[in-house]
């Protein structure tokens, strides 16, 4: 997935929780002044506007462990396949931390 498609997606579950939650806190809003049938009515769509948000965030930290997983597994699996490779970078990425740690 490209960089541009992961912060779409991101944009959009972030845009969707605040629409959800808003829509949720401005129906309980109005059941705290409504009374009687209507209040409940209130209630229960801001329940469901939560529940919704949470499915929302759910589905996106489902996504964001797959994606992780994936990730895990294409690095494991180069580095079976490319083991010198993989010393070699480990090495150089060390060598570059230990130098800008020894800087400070």
């Amino acid at each position: 997935m490209s960089r541009k498609r992961a912060e779409v997606e991101a944009e959009n579950v972030l845009a969707s929780v605040k629409a959800s939650l808003a829509d949720a806190e401005e129906l309980l809003r109005e059941a705290a002044s409504a009374t009687g049938d209507t209040a409940v009515e209130l209630r229960e769509r801001a329940m469901t506007s939560i529940r919704r948000t949470r499915e929302v965030l759910y589905d996106a930290q489902d996504a964001m462990y797959e994606k992780g997983r994936r990730a895990v597994r294409a690095t494991d699996d180069y580095v079976h396949d490319n083991p010198w490779q993989a010393i070699g970078i480990a090495g150089v990425t060390g060598i570059l931390l230990g130098v800008l740690i020894g800087r400070r």
